[in-house]
């Protein structure tokens, strides 16, 4: 565990580490109090837990590390005394730039707002109780540096580990350019299997910031990590699948437990908490299948969504502001269906539907309005497409009950005119056209998209 106490004039005067540790990532609750089920580990909570007490040995090593550290920084007109504190009794002190601090950490720019601008007053900032004294320091160091890139192809020698330590530093004093030239040094570094296996598995809860803009910028590059890993074969696709399909079981379970609260409770000071959580977790699942539709691994999940009883049922229980995102990811698997990209046997593509078209019929309307970027005829041509691959007498229930609803709802319904018209001309011309034996209800649908 690591505490940051924020000292900001020379009397020392202390702050709470609740109050003043950086929001994204949250420090772990202590032991005597259980921690929500809907509350995902942090990459930060992942890792710290890890740690183990140094040896001498280590210790010394680690004091070796952080006196060359020292003594390659460029701290000029330092006028903040940051002192990192570790378990060990290491305690490390260096006067740093505030401006450098404000400008390339948000942590530090917001703690040091407004203090003590051009009156020589000399702030004190202090990061105690950590494992990682080096690696904190190394980070301040990496601050101050002017090619910052250049500096990290030099740690070619340190290895995964000690990357990952440096990006969950990072990421802790949200010292934004650090965590991307991490993420982007491990993206283009060969890796072994173990440090694959570590790297998969530490970096993919990455996924739960609360900061939207840094949340959006690490899926982004997680997505290629995984995407573009070091190795094509398929049998080291595994880790990742079962990593993957893991996360979405855990999204899943938050979801169940975000919409119970929601249902059972008619009024919530905390609704706004309680929408955003519901909206990250289906974004994170829709980030995930897209990952796994990539990989050509779509087709377990499509199963797994379709089985969601009980969310769905809690799903139709609460207001539309708290669940028309869940709908997006079952317009997200149509569209994966329609085009050919998931293939999954009849029977799960109808019991897809069964379970979560009544849901996407709903909550359409809000979809189109409160969803920035959404393409509603990719939607629908998705969701048409997916209907034209069942069985005819199956297109004809699921048509007509289109149809019904269409004709009330109208804009607030998918338009799915175009399947519509295809499947009746089917069973026009199959009415009166002689042909074989049915039994293997084979359906053919031709579409194009354009590229």
């Amino acid at each position: 565990m690591l505490k940051h106490g924020f000292i900001s004039d020379p009397t020392i005067s202390s702050f709470s580490p609740s109050r003043t540790f950086p929001s994204p990532p949250p420090p772990p609750p202590p032991l005597s109090k259980p921690q929500s089920q809907s509350q995902s580990q942090s990459l930060f909570d992942m890792i710290s837990s890890n740690q183990t007490p140094l040896s001498d040995d280590n210790r010394r090593k680690m004091q070796d590390r952080v006196n060359k550290l020292l003594q390659e920084a460029h701290f000029i007109g330092g006028d903040v005394k940051l002192t990192v504190v570790g378990k060990e009794g290491i305690r490390v002190s260096m006067d740093v730039k505030k401006s450098v601090l404000a400008e390339k950490s948000r942590f530090f720019a917001e703690k040091l707002r407004g203090s003590g601008n051009g009156n020589g007053m000399v702030h004190s900032v202090e990061i105690s109780d950590c494992d990682d004294v080096d690696v904190y320091v190394e980070a301040i160091v990496l601050m101050h540096c002017v090619d910052l890139k250049n500096r990290l192809r030099f740690m070619a020698d340190a290895g995964v580990s000690k990357v990952l330590n440096l990006l969950k530093v990072s990421a802790a004093i949200m010292f934004d350019l650090g965590v991307m030239s991490c993420l982007e040094y491990l993206e283009a570094i060969p890796w072994t299997e173990d440090e694959q296996r570590e790297i998969i598995s530490q970096l993919v809860v990455f996924y739960k910031p609360t900061d939207d803009k840094a949340r959006r910028e690490m899926k982004s590059m997680l997505s290629k990590l995984l995407k573009d890993n070091a190795f094509n074969d398929s049998s080291k696709l595994d880790v990742s699948k079962d990593t993957l399909y893991h996360l979405c079981h855990r999204c899943i379970s938050s979801l169940v437990l975000c919409l119970s609260e929601a249902r059972d409770t008619c009024e919530r000071l905390d609704r706004g908490v309680l929408i955003s959580e519901i909206a990250r977790e289906a974004d994170n699942i829709q980030w995930i299948v897209d990952i796994l539709i990539d990989k050509k691994m779509g087709d377990e999940f499509v199963k797994i969504w379709a089985e969601q009883k009980e969310l769905a049922a809690l799903h139709s229980k609460v207001q539309t502001i708290y669940r028309y995102e869940i709908s997006k990811i079952t317009a997200q698997l149509c569209i994966g269906i329609g085009r050919g990209h998931i293939l999954v046997p009849k029977e799960i593509r109808f019991s897809l539907l069964s379970t979560w078209l009544e849901a996407l019929y709903e909550d359409f309307g809000w979809m189109k309005r409160a969803s920035r970027g959404i393409d509603k005829k990719l939607i629908e041509d998705g969701l048409g497409q997916t209907i034209l691959t069942l069985p005819l007498f199956q297109q004809q229930l699921l048509l007509l009950n289109w149809f019904d609803r269409f004709l009330n709802k109208g804009d607030d319904c998918p338009n799915i005119q175009k399947a519509f018209e295809i499947w009746w001309r089917r069973a026009f011309i199959r009415k009166y056209s002689p042909e074989p034996d049915d039994s293997s209800q084979l359906q053919i649908t031709l579409f194009d998209y354009p590229k």
